[in-house]
């Protein structure tokens, strides 16, 4: 070897190299890959697994339950360090790397970071066809991998240990561009992750990525402006792009400078405090009374950082007037140009504010200040209401188990959701105290995400009380990493709702026709149909038994009592509770459009489709 080269095999290089990769931004430092996780098969165990053996020093690894699950884990860990820090994820061939589909779509969806390394088929198919490999019958060059191309940001198969030059390279510059990010698929055949080569030694210097905060285009910002000055109601919608650019406190300065209101979607909530008198709370359809009545009236929406899902538009029912004129701040020029808005491609913080600058002197009407801060006041109450248990002996509803951990969290603890009915709960009524506490994965609304992203928060922020919420439903979906969180000392919290069945979609099967077919967990009848008691299952003495400590409250009293306990424990806690299922939660007050049966010879469903046509007739198609 030269003293310009170093011979190492594929795997030991990446790991190498990867443990020399580093973001800045605003003067602060971090490991863009900060760890891997990994499960070992054949298809990486000699090549990645020797390696990281080769440099744990440099190279922190975590094992996993399921492959998916680490995905999840390493998502959090992303979101929690608003993406200036990611993890990798290896798996083996086949069913390992085919489990990790869905993490990834769930990462390049919400925009966040993640680096996976599936093993992959010999590249010299000197044997072929291996285990585990998928044989196509024409292309003889695809893989089970080819799978995750759809949902990656950048793919690559490297199947030259030079290649691996190269694409490594962009890999991390795609993981470290916030217009870009997403998952990142480096596929890496097994016989050329063994194989040695000489590698030039500046592959292993130590890189900085910058992350840039773009500043917007002059032109742009003078029409954005022009736009707001001549607004009279005009309403920010603050999505997740706030949090990813840590511009809280510039978008608390815009909004004390102008008084325009603020409704955030799903991973936009906390970009204010709950009790800033211009934050309305949620959003569309899972919004608030007082934002969705601001957004149907709205003359400008400034959206900042926001995709527009179809929860966020009410399916394109929300925006009502006539002349509403969308202006939007985003880093990528994909989602500024949406409903076909006046564009602002930056950078969340920078662009916030440039527009509190050239916004000096505008001020909305005192009228309408008032009357939005009258709306809030008023919302304020449902919510009081709704968290209220007035009777300390009685089985909890679930909005009075989201009361029940309001009243025991820290302004600093982080409160993880993703599917069923409670997102809707949380986005309307939690109070969220700081930017990061509110953390709901609804890009891709994955059940089984809460657990596993729960070790990734505690990971990216030690000594954070973390709780993750999940319904039975969810719960069944993936609680294996459990075991990992024992393994870790990971102090993680599970507050475990056991409703005894899909309850949100039940109500979705109720509303559309669907008569909560197939929805409960009950025994099923001779007809098909599901009744009867529920089924004699017992979820608490399964977390019991993968080395979680187990809580169980069965009034509301014993759950303020089992919460409090939980928070102060150092071992990994779950807090179980059987509620009421009747609703407590407030009513949309928004639509959301899924499609019912255009004909059928039941009344229900014939019923739900009136009401769908009553309200797909409101849509609009901003343009």
């Amino acid at each position: 070897m030269s003293a310009t080269t170093r011979r190492l095999t594929t795997a030991q290089a990446l790991v190498r190299f990867l443990s020399a990769q580093y973001t800045e931004r605003d003067g602060v430092r971090r490991r863009l890959i900060a760890g891997t996780w990994g499960i070992f098969g054949h298809g990486n165990v000699a090549g990645l697994g020797q390696a990281l053996v080769e440099y744990r020093d440099a190279m922190p690894y975590h094992q996993g339950r399921n492959e998916q699950s680490m995905v999840h884990a390493a998502v959090g860990y992303a979101r929690q360090l608003n993406r200036l820090s990611a993890q990798a994820v290896t798996t083996s061939i086949g069913p390992g790397a085919t489990n990790m589909v869905t993490g990834a779509a769930l990462a390049t969806i919400n925009r966040l970071p993640v680096l996976l390394l599936p093993g992959d088929y010999f590249a010299s198919r000197a044997a072929d066809p291996l285990l585990q490999q998928l044989e196509h019958p024409v292309e003889a060059d695809v893989s089970v991998n080819d799978t995750l191309r759809p949902v990656s940001r950048y793919f690559d198969r490297i199947t030259r240990p030079e290649a691996l030059i190269a694409s490594a390279l962009n890999a991390m510059r795609v993981l470290a561009d916030p217009a870009e990010t997403g998952a990142v698929t480096l596929a890496l055949p097994q016989d050329v992750q063994a194989e040695a080569y000489d590698w030039p030694e500046e592959f292993f210097a130590e890189r900085v990525w910058t992350v840039r905060r773009t500043a917007p285009d002059p032109v742009e910002l003078d029409a954005a402006v022009a736009a707001v000055r001549a607004a009279r109601r005009p309403l920010i919608v603050a999505g997740g792009g706030v949090h990813h650019s840590e511009a809280e406190d510039a978008l608390r300065a815009l909004v004390d400078a102008t008084g325009i209101p603020v409704a955030s979607t799903q991973a936009g909530k906390g970009a204010l405090r709950h009790d800033h008198p211009a934050d309305l709370g949620g959003i569309g359809h899972t919004g608030t009374a007082v934002s969705d009545a601001l957004a149907r009236d709205a003359d400008v929406v400034i959206g900042v950082g926001t995709r527009y899902t179809d929860f966020t538009t009410a399916s394109g029912t929300l925006f009502r007037n006539p002349d509403v004129t969308f202006v939007n701040l985003n880093i990528t020029g994909f989602d500024a140009h949406k409903l076909a808005a006046r564009t602002l491609v930056c950078d969340a913080r920078t662009g916030l504010e440039r527009l509190t600058e050239a916004l000096a002197g505008y001020r909305v009407d005192e009228a309408y200040e008032a009357g939005y801060r009258a709306g809030k006041a008023r919302w304020d109450q449902v919510v009081e209401a709704a968290l209220r248990a007035d009777d300390d002996t009685a089985v909890p509803t679930q909005t009075q188990v989201v009361g029940a951990l309001d009243a025991v969290v820290g302004d600093d603890d982080v409160v993880i959701n993703a599917a069923g009915s409670l997102p809707g709960d949380l986005h309307k009524l939690w109070r969220a105290r700081s930017p990061r506490q509110y953390h709901l994965e609804y890009g891709y609304s994955c059940m089984g995400y809460e657990i596993p992203a729960a070790l990734g928060v505690q990971q990216a922020a030690p000594g954070t009380p973390v709780w993750a919420l999940v319904g039975d439903g969810t719960y069944l979906m993936m609680p294996t990493e459990i075991v990992t969180a024992v393994q870790e000392g990971l102090p993680v919290n599970v507050v475990l709702v056991q409703n005894h069945g899909y309850a949100s979609i039940g109500g979705l099967s109720e509303e559309t026709g669907g008569e909560r077919y197939g929805t409960a967990y009950r025994y099923r009848a001779p007809d098909g149909s599901f009744t009867g008691a529920p089924l004699p299952v017992d979820l608490a003495a399964n977390a019991a038994s993968l080395g979680m400590d187990v809580l169980r409250a069965k009034t509301v009293r014993e759950l303020r009592t089992a919460l409090a306990e939980a928070r102060a424990s150092n071992r990994p806690t779950c807090v179980y509770v059987e509620t009421d299922p009747a609703p407590t939660a407030p009513p949309a007050e928004a639509w959301w459009d899924v499609p019912v049966a255009e004909v059928a010879t039941r009344e229900p469903a014939r019923k739900a489709r009136e009401r769908y046509d009553a309200q797909v007739a409101g849509r609009r198609r901003h343009l």
